[in-house]
């Protein structure tokens, strides 16, 4: 399936790359073929208008009137998109002022929806054979849409859907919205990271080894993975240390205590041949490990590939 993919998004990008058609001309079958590239069903309208184009809206205003608009296609519990076509270039003060206006447009219609429908978690702003932009607003109440994941990724370019992982966060918006929720992502990763390093616990305990032995050896082992995952140790670094020397789990150790004494001082460790930075909180003054068997490693490994950024810090 991956071959097809790719395939499917080069033609995709072929097609609607630089596409000078107006917005009207062009904005539904780009938006059509969006879908087939994702994956995702097509929209249609229908008696209850919960996936469709131009789904009907009424405004109300303070004095008491209404008036009528159009948002450019809607999926109930999942987004508003608005879709333009900007003539100015991407990287215009022009093109800025035109997407912050489409995307308080597009704000206004999702505030605008019956209130038995809610607000849906993302706003799309789309700019025809050019980018797109995601905001979210998890909470559903009426707070302000951010950028989504994070300002410095929430444009997607057109040759940006070359790349899996962005065709599957747009799949998610389309199918799973909530899926993507930071906190629900947060609380699963956690909750999954506890239940390994509990297992690791009791064994440890089992074997003998004090409480207190236990939850400092664990302590540093967290932080070390925490460490790793925002890049104040070098990417995958203890994982590679853990996998390389799983098989020994003596050694494993052996160079776990001596990536943890460097941690201490700063500079060059052998342990996994890179510089790493001191870390002067006393958490590594004592660097003892716990001698750990095959099973135990790999319930290390398995904690160390979650996302770290994601686990809460009440761990």
């Amino acid at each position: 399936m991956a071959p097809i993919e790719q395939d499917a998004a080069e033609t995709f990008i072929a097609k609607w790359n630089g596409i000078k058609a107006s917005e009207l001309s062009t904005s539904q079958t780009f938006l059509i073929d969006l879908c087939h590239l994702l994956g995702v069903d097509t929209p249609h309208a229908d008696a209850e208008q919960a996936y469709m184009f131009e789904r009907p809206i009424t405004f109300s205003h303070g004095d008491g009137s209404s008036s009528a608009g159009r948002i450019d296609l809607y999926r109930r519990g999942a987004f508003v998109l608005e879709s333009k076509k900007l003539k100015a270039g991407v990287h215009t003060r022009g093109f800025d002022d035109a997407i912050l206006r489409a995307r308080s447009q597009a704000e206004a219609y999702a505030r605008a929806l019956p209130a038995t429908e809610g607000r849906p978690p993302f706003l799309i702003v789309v700019d025809v054979g050019q980018r797109i932009e995601l905001f979210a607003e998890f909470s559903r109440s009426g707070a302000t849409y951010t950028p989504f994941p994070d300002p410095r990724s929430h444009r997607i370019a057109l040759d940006d859907l070359r790349k899996p992982e962005i065709r599957e966060r747009l799949r998610r918006i389309w199918l799973e919205p909530l899926s993507l929720d930071p906190a629900r992502e947060s609380a699963r990763v956690t909750r999954e990271i506890a239940t390994r390093l509990a297992a690791l616990a009791r064994s440890l305990e089992a074997a003998r080894h004090s409480p207190e032995l236990v939850a400092q050896f664990l302590m540093r082992c967290l932080f070390t993975m925490f460490a790793e995952d925002v890049k104040l140790l070098p990417p995958e670094s203890f994982r590679n240390l853990l996998v390389q020397h799983a098989d020994n789990p003596d050694t494993a150790m052996r160079m776990l205590g001596i990536l943890w004494e460097n941690m201490d001082r700063g500079g060059f460790s052998p342990a996994i041949a890179a510089d790493v930075l001191r870390f002067n909180g006393k958490l590594f003054k004592d660097p003892q490990t716990l001698p750990l068997d095959r099973p135990q490693i790999g319930l290390l490994i398995e904690a160390a590939r979650a996302k770290w950024e994601h686990v809460e810090p009440a761990i």
